[in-house]
């Protein structure tokens, strides 16, 4: 008996190459502006935003939430700033740092989908 051993959406990013280059400009933006620390481990990925960059936070996980289902979005807030936790399914282990490198400080315009590169893990 066969049956479907993949659970939850798939690993994929749903953004076109133009709107790709949009949303990484855009969080590079947040991040210098914003972004204060960073830190990993394994699949999960814990960014410290200040307090201001609460909107700007939340409109992130709104969108990546719909292109990116696969990854899981955690928000606590306390007055010294915003934590924002992401993590990627074990599925995406042997690619979680291309999964994340969209989310990094040092983002470029012209780097490639982390979100496409964990499906072909």
């Amino acid at each position: 008996m066969i049956t479907d051993l993949v659970e939850g959406p798939p690993i994929a990013c749903t953004l076109g190459a133009g709107d790709f280059k949009a949303r990484l400009a855009w969080i590079a933006a947040l991040n210098a502006a914003s972004l204060r620390a960073e830190r990993q481990d394994g699949l999960r990925l814990e960014l410290t935003y200040a307090p201001e960059a609460r909107g700007q936070v939340l409109d992130l996980i709104r969108r990546e939430q719909e292109c990116c289902a696969f990854l899981s979005f955690a928000l606590d807030e306390d007055p010294s700033g915003l934590r924002l936790t992401v993590e990627a399914p074990e599925a995406v282990r042997d690619g979680v740092e291309a999964v994340f490198e969209p989310f990094r400080s040092k983002i470029t315009a012209t780097s490639g989908c982390g979100c496409c590169a964990g499906a072909a893990a």
